[in-house]
């Protein structure tokens, strides 16, 4: 319940954010249309692969078709992510962003977001082979890295948008300053997904009830139609807060500031108080 409550007062402050800039909701929905047509374009080659006789040539070429495929969707994503966090930045700083300022801003970091791309399919794919190949223990180590690495990479484009750094640079600088305010809680403090899930839970009723009322295909259609609509809007909105609360977070982590509607001990406690070792007597 601490968990949701947090998650529910970072939600409600970067909202304050988005509803000065509501056309920020235009880049996860480029996003996400983006993403659809190049799982499309994928998905023959991902699923097929008759052309090889050989096994391990088979093999070798889904992985390569994978890859080729999560660097792509992870280039897109972190983009319009990075859009996003330009725009929050400009606000943040008593500006008035436009989809415009966004998407220039990330376009001028367009070759240090392709390295990140490249870095995060890297490691999705090791993430992916790793599972492929493992048992069930293999599996929850696989997960243990993953939990670790979005710990360690969530500053990632804050740092790479707003101090222009590169992937790694911006990796290690995201890590530091994780670390530094003992970021390891970071995950264990909040959570979007959470609360989102929760939230996901009256469109799941609405088909559900239509199913048991049966009001015929017609209504449940409809209200298929409505429960699909409000879920992308829903992961719309999500993604737009989540980025708008990585800039308030890295904000007041680099540089001491508090975005204007957060409060410098929501973010504190998002992250965990690092606490100073007392000293005994002896």
């Amino acid at each position: 319940m601490g968990k949701i409550s947090r998650t529910f007062e970072l939600m409600r402050a970067s909202w304050e954010v988005l509803k000065k800039d509501k056309e920020m909701l235009i880049f996860p929905l480029i996003s996400g249309v983006c993403c659809l047509l190049i799982f499309a374009s994928f998905i023959y080659p991902l699923y097929t692969g008759g052309h090889l006789q050989n096994s391990n040539d088979k093999e070798f070429g889904n992985y390569f078709v994978f890859f080729i495929y999560y660097f792509c969707n992870y280039f897109v994503m972190i983009f319009f992510n990075a859009a996003i966090v330009a725009c929050a930045k400009i606000r943040m700083d008593g500006g008035d962003p436009t989809v415009s300022d966004g998407l220039k801003a990330a376009a001028s970091r367009i070759t240090s977001i392709a390295g990140w791309a490249l870095v995060s399919a890297t490691v999705g794919m090791i993430l992916r082979m790793i599972e492929e190949r493992s048992n069930i223990v293999g599996s929850i180590v696989a997960s243990l890295i993953g939990l670790a690495w979005t710990v360690v990479s969530f500053l990632v484009i804050p740092v790479l948008i707003i101090e222009n750094k590169g992937p790694i640079e911006s990796l290690k600088e995201s890590t530091r300053l994780l670390k530094k305010t003992w970021g390891e809680q970071l995950i264990g403090n909040f959570s979007f997904g959470l609360v989102f899930f929760l939230l996901a839970i009256p469109a799941f009723l609405l088909i559900l009830l239509t199913v048991f009322a049966g009001g015929g295909m017609s209504v449940l259609f409809f209200s298929i139609g409505i429960a699909v609509l409000y879920l992308i809007l829903l992961a719309l909105v999500q993604s737009t807060l989540q980025a708008i609360f990585q800039t308030a977070l890295y904000l007041h982590v680099s540089k001491g500031k508090t975005a204007v509607g957060f409060e410098s001990w929501m973010l504190e406690d998002s992250i965990g108080k690092k606490q100073k070792k007392s000293r005994g007597i002896f």
